[in-house]
């Protein structure tokens, strides 16, 4: 007896008709509004990437969601992952992986020279980020240094202070 297929889902740039699910996706990933309201803050300053925000869709549904944001080491342009999301009953899919694969490739392609993430250290270093302080990137708030990571994407990561968009409050 073999099993049924698993449904596959698909990788895309996020369209305008994806924001309310996007917006109730992070909310229930995170258990609250706050990463939520930071992605549509994020989209309506500006300081979302263009066309760096994509989406996991299964049977016509968004499950999973990253974008890039502007940041700067120094004067150098980068980007920052943040926030990932995806619907519970989906983690462990490997959607949330596929998403941020594509993302941070698309990324590249476009001549973004680095990426930085605030996050888990045990999972973000799967997609190539090690410890920022390894490339002298610094961070004006205390945060352990192995939660703190880049990684170059085109080019090489800078030395010195990093600042996220402003609408991350750090």
């Amino acid at each position: 007896m073999t099993n049924p297929p698993v449904p596959q889902f698909t990788v895309r740039p996020e369209t305008s008709g994806d924001f309310d699910a996007i917006h109730a996706l992070t909310a229930a990933a995170f258990g609250q509004v706050d990463e939520a309201e930071l992605v549509d803050a994020l989209r309506g300053s500006g300081n979302g990437v263009e066309g760096l925000s994509f989406v996991g869709v299964l049977e016509g549904e968004v499950i999973a969601h990253a974008m890039l944001s502007r940041c700067f080491v120094g004067e150098a342009p980068g980007v920052c992952l943040a926030p990932c999301s995806v619907w519970p009953e989906h983690q462990r899919t490997g959607a949330g992986t596929a998403v941020i694969e594509a993302l941070l490739a698309e990324a590249a392609r476009r001549g973004e020279a680095f990426a930085v993430v605030l996050g888990h250290p045990e999972y973000y270093p799967r997609f190539g980020f090690t410890p920022a302080s390894g490339f002298g990137i610094t961070l004006h708030v205390d945060v352990p240094d192995e939660a703190l990571m880049a990684m170059p994407l085109g080019g090489e990561a800078p030395e010195g202070a990093l600042a996220f968009a402003p609408e991350f409050g750090v």
